[in-house]
């Protein structure tokens, strides 16, 4: 169990007093995850009120921060501190432990803050027993708990609002105020997919302390019907779409398969609806699925004409292959006891805000949604499972579907191949940023990536960061698509 120091909540109070928030004290982590890490962490209440003061027990819940020190000599100050804010909803820091060495080359002689927002990792969870370090599944849920854990939320449906986007976005505000100081080296954020929601969430709740903001693969506008995650087959189909294309741009491509390549794939999907023995080779049975998820992974996602040609002939090399490369990514991210993401945080937050489903198409059911995506050829199990509900929703609030009145100088990191935040969606988002006179707002494109550029696409990452840093025009990029045999 990782025991972290507790501090009294100071920060909740800036807006009102006017006051500066305690910075953060960092001792050795207890635990051994990531050894030279520091640990801390600050007490925040269970909710906020519109005007962020704390609701109830100042110390109602606790948010955890790792922090890794600046790489620079002895006795040096850092040349500044990049805070990095995770995705999900529901995800952790963790899955930025092990891409430490592309942020060290991205950012020199900077330090990194990285905090686990309400309800995952090492802070204060949704399910206090089932969801904690030693229950039987650990962070993760298992067996029995995912009933208990449902059955205790349902049990206190206004607890769902305590892990809204904007409390979570006042714990975000109050710990980066705590961090401001004098003498203290120059402060950037960096978030990625619904970390860029909850970053720009803070940013409506008033100013950071911040030199500029960097923004991986952005989300959509909240109340575009085009893109909400009910919407997310269409999204990857979209993208899976554009990858056919390019094989049968490809000479060689092309040549492998003698035909289009979607001509393909439509008789290898009437072939695997025929054979079930086909059907079963496939990680959940679904192959649309599984090569929409072959989009997030570029090793992988060039290998899809070849997986198709394979499955075509009756053959599963290829598919063997693709495995391992699939696994190979993953497992580059890590895991930790943090990583487990936190399915109950998913459920909430995106039914409560990012799934317009309810509003737009009352009554749609699993028959609607498999009449809806009858032709599409890659898929998202998203859709279906976000029509099962199971837990309390919770109010959209005031700054629903808005946008900060003012930001730093942001750069935004974009992928034109991103199967879950979409490339035209960061568009429109920038332009409406941009008509708004938010601030200075510039789109670097990163051409045939995916999502997550820190991962997929660290040059591109590192040319585009480090341009920002040293106040220089953001620049496109383009990552090598994978040469094809």
């Amino acid at each position: 169990m990782t025991v972290l120091p507790r501090l009294p909540l100071l920060a909740t109070l800036l807006a009102a007093a006017s006051l500066h928030a305690e910075p953060m004290y960092f001792t050795p982590c207890s635990d051994t995850a990531v050894p030279g890490s520091l640990c801390s962490g600050l007490n925040v209440p269970g909710s906020y009120d519109a005007q962020g003061r704390a609701v109830g027990e100042p110390d109602a819940m606790h948010v955890f921060v790792r922090k890794f020190a600046a790489d620079v000599p002895a006795g040096k100050p850092a040349k500044g501190t990049l805070w990095l804010v995770a995705g999900g909803p529901g995800e952790s820091g963790a899955s930025f432990y092990n891409l430490l060495p592309t942020l060290r080359r991205s950012f020199p002689g900077f330090e990194f803050l990285i905090p686990d927002h309400r309800g995952t990792g090492h802070s204060s969870r949704l399910c206090k027993v089932e969801e904690s370090e030693r229950s039987p599944g650990g962070r993760a849920l298992a067996g029995a708990e995912w009933g208990s854990c449902f059955a205790g939320i349902n049990l206190m449906p206004e607890y769902a609002g305590q892990f809204s986007i904007t409390m979570a976005a006042r714990d975000l505000q109050a710990l980066i105020a705590g961090e401001q100081g004098k003498n203290k080296p120059p402060m950037y954020v960096y978030s990625v997919s619904y970390g860029t929601q909850l970053v720009l969430r803070t940013l409506q709740l008033g100013p950071l302390p911040v030199k500029g903001v960097i923004l991986d693969s952005l989300v959509p506008p909240q109340t575009d019907a085009r893109w909400d995650l009910s919407q997310r087959s269409h999204v990857v189909n979209t993208v899976g779409m554009q990858v056919l294309a390019r094989c049968d741009a490809d000479a060689a491509c092309h040549a492998a398969l003698g035909e289009p390549a979607a001509t393909l794939y439509r008789r290898v999907l009437d072939k695997a609806q025929a054979d079930p023995a086909l059907l079963a080779k496939m990680p959940g049975k679904n192959l649309k699925h599984f090569l929409g998820g072959m989009l997030d992974v570029p090793a992988a996602r060039a290998r899809i004409p070849y997986l198709l040609r394979e499955l075509d002939q009756g053959k599963d090399g290829e598919l063997a292959s693709v495995r391992a490369t699939l696994t190979d990514a993953a497992a580059g991210l890590g895991s930790y006891p943090q990583s487990p993401l936190s399915i109950p945080l998913v459920n909430i937050i995106s039914n409560s805000e990012n799934n317009l489903q309810a509003s737009l198409r009352p009554g749609w059911a699993a028959t609607d949604i498999d009449r809806d995506e009858a032709d599409l050829l890659f898929t998202s199990p998203l859709p279906r499972i976000l029509l099962g509900g199971g837990l309390p929703t919770y109010s959209r609030d005031a700054y629903f579907g808005a946008l900060p009145a003012k930001v730093p100088p942001t750069l935004v990191l974009q992928g034109t191949l991103d199967p879950k935040t979409p490339y035209a969606g960061a568009q429109a988002q920038v332009q409406a940023l941009t008509q708004n006179k938010a601030g200075k707002v510039a789109l670097s494109t990163v051409y045939n990536a995916p999502h997550f550029l820190l991962w997929t696409a660290p040059a591109c990452f590192e040319q585009a960061s480090s341009r920002f840093i040293a106040g220089k025009p953001a620049q496109d990029c383009t990552l090598q698509f994978p040469p094809t045999n």
